[in-house]
């Protein structure tokens, strides 16, 4: 027994040594080129990018060993101006921050050969390492970095490569995607420094020591690739597995054998929902799913007697009743953006009352990158309700508004002793109403009532005499 309480021991010792095994190292490629000196967001990209740097290298685990190498922070024309500055093994973020303050942008981009030096540190050393190289530009040194990372893979040296284009123009991101997936990393894509942030966030999460994905996801609207968040959730157990950021481009995330829902939803130029999608994955298996958020536009109008007014609008999925749009006119047309299909578009007249002002519109159609217009026109009459004595002199009363056909109080007010509203003005849908009328205050204790019938675009005018 005790021998079997020894062995016991023994595993659940050897257990948490593996546990607590240390991360393998990031390293940090860090563009310090003359192009840094650009502005974006009223600051240098050099301040973004230092500043944003400095944050990331925070927020990782204590234990998370980090190297720096920059480029082109000591000479103008020099290719080789690069610098292993902070060693693989170093574990001190101070280290890191305080040299990345002091870097000043100066010289030339050698992307080639900077992921050249921190492949052969890792070769020397017997180190896997996760590398994440930044850059505002393209390569200025007659390299080929692609052709470098695949060099490096084909000879067995054990790394992930992930690419971060910060500010980067259409036109100069293929050679850096190509890079990135022959490194099993992501290209990232920042334009501004909140992007920055998040993407180192994600590129330092995307180590080496996770697997390599085995699902990826390409998300589009209209034809054209929109940055979308992808989160999956094991259909069984409902717990959540790590995601990730489409960035206009393929994602990829690890997913353990099992079957999976997964959500999708765009994080630009669209109103429309997100979908979730599931899917299954086998031991060995390698999967993709394309996802599209085709949409239209459906524009909404609203007037009121052929005048623009102020409307609720609300769209709603015929198969399933939801709501998947609403909206308000406010007198303009409104553009609600919806994925294709067949909807129902219901109306709310805002400030008339009455039974005439909700509308329900149904087979609307709305087809991908098309717009289509439809319009409702409420129509009112205005009903003037003033109460006064025999001398003339205001008297406050409430006065309320019943529907004939219906039995329904549709309206209520109160007319004070003011010229601004004594009489008062109701709104009300073309109808017949009866009307109550009840004085308070000095007055309190009269009673009256009467029929009017509302027309449309016509105004009636009633005094009542106490």
């Amino acid at each position: 027994m005790k021998h079997l309480i020894y062995i016991i021991s023994i595993l659940c010792f050897l257990d948490n040594i593996t546990a607590q095994k240390p991360p393998s190292p990031i390293l940090f490629i860090y563009d310090a080129s003359g192009s840094m000196w650009g502005q974006m967001e009223g600051k240098t990209k050099k301040e973004i990018a230092s500043d944003v740097l400095i944050r990331t290298v925070d927020n990782l685990s204590d234990n998370q060993k980090i190297g720096l190498i920059a480029y082109g922070h000591r000479s103008k024309a020099d290719c080789d101006d690069i610098e292993y500055m902070v060693n693989l093994t170093n574990s001190s973020k101070a280290n890191v921050k305080k040299t990345v303050k002091k870097l000043t942008p100066t010289g030339k981009t050698p992307l080639a050969r900077s992921a050249a030096l921190a492949i052969h540190s890792l070769k020397e050393s017997k180190t896997k390492a996760t590398i994440i190289l930044i850059t505002d530009g393209i390569e200025s040194c007659d390299g080929d970095i692609c052709k470098v990372i695949r060099d490096a893979k084909a000879n067995g040296i054990d790394f992930r490569l992930h690419i971060v284009g910060f500010g980067m123009i259409d036109g100069e991101k293929e050679q850096l995607k190509c890079a990135a997936q022959a490194g099993n990393g992501n290209y990232y894509d920042a334009v501004n420094a909140g992007d920055l942030g998040d993407v180192l966030t994600e590129a330092t999460t995307e180590s080496i020591d996770k697997p390599t994905g085995n699902f990826s996801v390409f998300v589009v609207k209209n034809g054209k690739p929109v940055d979308a968040r992808v989160n999956p959730r094991n259909s069984v157990t409902k717990k959540e597995v790590s995601g990730a950021r489409t960035y206009r481009d393929t994602a990829w995330i690890y997913l353990p054998a099992g079957k999976y829902d997964i959500e999708v939803y765009p994080l630009e130029n669209t109103d429309i929902p997100g979908t979730t999608i599931s899917v299954e994955i086998k031991e060995g298996e390698i999967k993709h799913r394309d996802v599209s958020f085709d949409g239209g536009i459906l524009e909404v109008s609203t007037t009121n007697n052929g005048k623009p007014w102020d409307a609720a609008v609300k769209m709603y999925d015929t198969n399933t009743g939801k709501v998947v749009s609403n909206a308000r006119t406010y007198g303009r047309s409104k553009q609600m953006e919806v994925p294709a299909g067949n909807y129902k578009v219901t109306y709310s007249a805002l400030n008339i009352e009455g039974i005439g002002i909700f509308v329900e519109i149904r087979d609307v159609v709305v087809k991908a990158n098309e717009t289509n217009s439809i319009s409702h026109d409420f129509k009112s009459g205005i009903a003037m309700i003033g109460v006064k004595n025999l001398n003339g002199e205001l008297i406050d009363a409430t006065v309320n508004f019943m529907e004939k056909s219906t039995g329904k109080n549709v309206a209520s007010g109160r007319t004070y002793i003011s010229d601004s509203s004594n009489p008062k003005k109701f709104i009300l849908s073309p109808g017949t109403y009866e009307v109550k009328i009840a004085t308070v205050g000095k007055y309190k204790g009269k009673k009256d009532s009467f029929t009017v019938t509302i027309e449309a675009d016509k105004t009636i005018e009633k005094i009542i005499t106490f």
